[in-house]
Parts: C-alpha cells; structure tokens; sequence
C-alpha cells in the first residue's frame, strides 16, 4: 500500500492506524484504490473459485448453507441467490447507529482485507465499496447485534446492504433510501456473485473499526494525562524529582519511561515545583533533637509521584495492541479461503476477533485507571487541605470584604461531575471476551465478543476525555491563581490553548460548554500541539 497526501492505495497488507483515522475523520480528501497487483490476485482467486463450482463439491456458504446448515448443498445455479438472502437474514441490528467514522472505517478496513485476493470477491465489487466510500455515501449500521466470531455478520450486513441498494443510508446530511442515494451518485448497486456476500460480513472490520479508531484516541489521551500531571505538579508546588531519569531507568518500562521525560520536558523552566534538593537546602535541622516536623513534604502523593507508572502502563499497551489491530486490518478474515496459487480451499475461522476483542479489554482497562488518576489529581488540587495554599475549590481569590466573598463555589461541581464520569469508565472495564455465549445452534459455541469489547473502549476513551478536559481546566485556574507567568514555557502554551476556548472562573458559572470544547482540543491534538514537546512513543492522530 502507498499512500500521499491525496491516494491510498490498497494492497491487503500495508494499511495503517494513521490511514484509517485519515479517512474515517475526513481529515483532508483522500482517494482510495485497489493496487494492481492485488486486483490480479483477487481475479485470480475467484477464477479458483468458479472452476470448484463446477465440479459440483460442496463449499461452505457458496453450495452450502449457512453456520449450522452446512449440511444443506444446494445447486451451483442457486449460489448467487443466496449471498443476497445471507445480507437480508442479517438485517437485525438494534441500538445506537454508528458515527460517520466508525462507517468509514468499516468500509476502507473492509475493502483492505478483501484486496488480499483469497476471499474470491471480484475487484469491481470492492471499487464499487470504495466509490460508496469516496461519495461519503454511509450506511446506517446498528452499534448492536455482532458476536465478533463468524465476523461482524449484523453489523457488515448493512454495508452489504447498501452495496446491493437496500436498506438506508447517510448521502448529503440526510437519511436516504440506498438506492436513490447510489442513482443520485451515477452508481450501479452490485449484483452479488457466488461467495460475494458471505465475504463481505464473514469479517471482522466492524469490531477492528472501533479498535482502530480508539488506539488514535488513546494515544492523544496518553499525552494529554502527561501534560495534565506537570500542570497538576505545578498546581501544587511539587517535586519534580520524582521525574528523574535515574528513578525511571531502574524500571525500564518503555512507557513509564517516555511519561517520566515528557513530564520532566514539560516542566522544563517551571518556578513553581521544587526538587529534593532544594527541600534539603530550604529545611529546617534536626541540631541535636530527636523529632523535628518538616515544614514540607520531601515526597508527593500517589498520584503524582507514580502517574508515569500508571499512564506507562497505557502508552505500553498502545504498542502492543496496535500490533494487534493492524494485523487484523490486514488480514483475510472471512471463510472459506481460496489459494488460488496452489488451486486449494481451505475452510478455517480467521473470522474469530478474539485478538482485537483481548487487546481492547486490556486497552480499556489501562485507559480507565487513566480517568481514575486524573480524577485522583483532581481531588487534591481542588481541596484546601491539600492543594498547597490554593483557594478552596480554586475559587476566585477575594478578600473577606468583598461582597461576593463566600457566594461562590468555584470547581466543586466540576470534582463532582469528573468523579461520576470516573465511575463510569471504572464500570465499563470488566473485561467482554469472557461472556462467550453459544448460540447459532450451537456452532457458534465459542465466541469472541470482540465488537463489545471495542465499542466498550470506545465509550471508556469519551469518558476519560472528559475527565482530562475538566481536570484541564481546573489546573488551568490554578495555574492562574498561582501566577501564570512562572508555570514552564510548554504549561504556559497549554494554558495559552485552554484560555483561548474557556474564560477564567471568576464567579459560579455553567460550565458544560467548557468541557466539550477542552475535550475537542485533547481529541484532534490541540492540547500536544500546543505543548509542542515531542513524545517519541507518540502514535499520531492522522
């Protein structure tokens, strides 16, 4: 696959996290299309797959029926009917339809698997998938229904759907009839061929849009919660030594590592924390007593002191679990399989998304305890008895006199809120792959739930932004309070972003708005823009 500023062109096994956040965001136009190459293949695999029919064996969902009634062989003449009544069984999904990206990401994650060539579709119905992806002509796929083993079946079949002009679709900000949608656009809905129906649902590219699309925003957040904890440490007058390359390089996790030195660069210049040295210098001796109570605390709490251990964990499982999704993007992962090279079928269940459903689990997990710290931070800044001096709930300072002094509650309810939100994410990390059910009588006896486990870390990730915007934007008031000018040079920038959106809380006010337009800045990469600390383990947002 090569890709520029304007093409993408698929070949089946170089697609990227970046490429598919690219196009799902609509970031700028991009044109997709299918390398030669990998058309010859697919050409190749269906000419396979026309000479087996021939011959009159039986190949599962070509001659056969689906799942359980693969015992029931049906003549080669019947083969094409029956891709179309496979998309319309399926045609069950319920709860909330998908956004614009997650259609299409599914749609170009789709076509990438396909261009491999072993699923014997032929490269004109995929170009037609990539003409609906280039019109922005999306169908409207139910988030519910799909198992995440013998594919996304629910959730593709809507893709298919439309490719075959059934069902509904978005074309032009409005709900439309897919056909009118595909002649409005001067394209000819597909006529399935034998296997082109089953290919196109028998995949798990539902389950990998979610995956995909949540790794990207991870990444931002992982950053995010780095920037979140200088400012926190320089909310509160912290120890930046706890930072230190000697204390980080004795526990050589690669992402605790990077978290500790973007920390550190971030606070690069800082006026406002201190270091076990200059506490040492400052503190008062014992000269001959045996107590004496130190006037400041020589280290900070948890949840300053081990945020690189806690946010290391994360930025350690973006490595691996990218891995991970972008072989399944890469991946044939239907069934059967044609090698058309040797001339064989092979029958197998590359449809099984129990990869992506493990690397979400643990994904949602890390990003979860994320929210927690956060909210953890949170707690001590806004909390006169630990915050260091700064005002209860970083209300606006006042003095006794004022007649406004007392009347106000200045991030109160913002703890609040950040505290129900950190609940929610903390709920929805128990891990989806464990609830295997059997169903589909009893063939689909062990199964992945792999989509709910991503769409599970997609929900978690929303909240965890959330609760970065709102801790953001505390830490943004004390920066104030404390005196913006002698915060670092890259917290400064950030709070420079942070003030340009959301106005200094000088007096109780709704504050909704704030966090929507905080938790934009964090998702499309204002907040490590802003910052413009380079993050070497950094996977970037498109």
């Amino acid at each position: 696959m090569t890709t520029t500023s304007t093409e993408l062109v698929l070949d089946g096994n170089g697609l990227h996290l970046t490429d598919v956040a690219a196009v799902a965001r609509r970031d700028a136009p991009i044109s997709v299309s299918i390398a030669p190459v990998a058309q010859a293949g697919m050409s190749e695999s269906v000419l396979l797959k026309n000479e087996l029919l021939e011959t009159g064996i039986p190949i599962y969902g070509v001659t056969t029926g689906f799942g359980d009634s693969v015992n029931r062989q049906i003549a080669p003449s019947k083969a094409a009917a029956l891709q179309r009544n496979l998309i319309l069984y399926h045609l069950n999904g319920v709860g909330p339809i998908a956004t614009p990206e997650v259609a299409r990401a599914t749609m170009l994650i789709r076509a990438n698997c396909l261009t491999r060539g072993p699923s014997a579709v032929r490269p004109e119905v995929v170009a037609t998938l990539l003409r609906h992806l280039d019109e922005d002509i999306l169908p409207l796929i139910p988030e519910r229904g799909s198992l995440g083993a013998s594919g996304d079946l629910v959730p593709l079949c809507y893709v298919a759907a439309a490719l075959i002009g059934e069902g509904e679709v978005r074309y032009r900000g409005a709900t439309r009839p897919a056909l009118d949608a595909l002649r409005e656009a001067g394209i000819a809905p597909v006529a399935l061929g034998p296997k082109e129906g089953l290919a196109l649902i028998n995949g798990t590219s539902f389950t990998a849009a979610f995956a995909a699309l949540a790794l990207t925003d991870a990444a931002e957040l992982a950053y995010a919660a780095d920037v979140a904890t200088a400012m926190t440490c320089e909310a509160l007058l912290g120890n930046a030594s706890h930072f230190h390359p000697f204390v980080h390089a004795n526990k050589p996790h690669p992402g605790q590592g990077a978290s500790a030195a973007l920390i550190r660069e971030l606070l690069a210049g800082s006026k406002l924390t201190t270091s076990y040295e200059e506490i040492l210098v400052r503190r008062d001796t014992l000269d001959g007593r045996g107590f004496l109570l130190l006037d400041h605390r020589i280290q900070d709490k948890y949840s300053v002191r081990c945020a690189p251990h806690v946010n290391g964990v994360l930025r350690d499982s973006l490595e691996w679990t990218r891995r991970w999704v972008e072989t399944e993007i890469n991946s044939s992962t239907d069934n059967p399989l044609f090698a058309w090279e040797t001339g064989e079928l092979h029958h197998g269940g590359n449809f099984y998304a129990g990869h992506v459903g493990q690397a979400m689990d643990s994904l949602k997990i890390a990003v979860a305890s994320l929210a927690d710290l956060l909210d953890r931070q949170l707690a001590l800044v806004v909390d006169e008895k630990f915050n260091a001096g700064l005002t209860a709930n970083l209300v606006a300072p006042l003095p006794e006199s004022d007649r406004q002094s007392g009347l106000h509650h200045g991030f109160k309810g913002m703890q609040i809120a950040a505290s129900a939100v950190t609940a929610e994410a903390l709920g929805l990390s128990g891990p989806a792959t464990v609830l295997s059910r059997s169903t589909e009588s009893h063939n689909q006896d062990k199964v992945s739930m792999g989509t709910i486990a991503a769409r599970d870390a997609r929900t978690v990730i929303e909240l965890t932004r959330q609760v970065t915007a709102i801790h953001l934007i505390a830490l943004a008031q004390a920066i104030d309070i404390r005196g913006a000018a002698q915060a670092a040079p890259a917290v400064r920038r950030v709070h420079e972003l942070i003030r340009a959106h959301v106005p200094f809380t000088d007096r109780d006010r709704r504050m909704d708005r704030d966090i929507e337009r905080v938790a934009r800045l964090i998702a499309d990469g204002s907040v490590r823009a802003a910052a413009g600390v380079a993050d070497p383990l950094f996977i970037p947002h498109g």
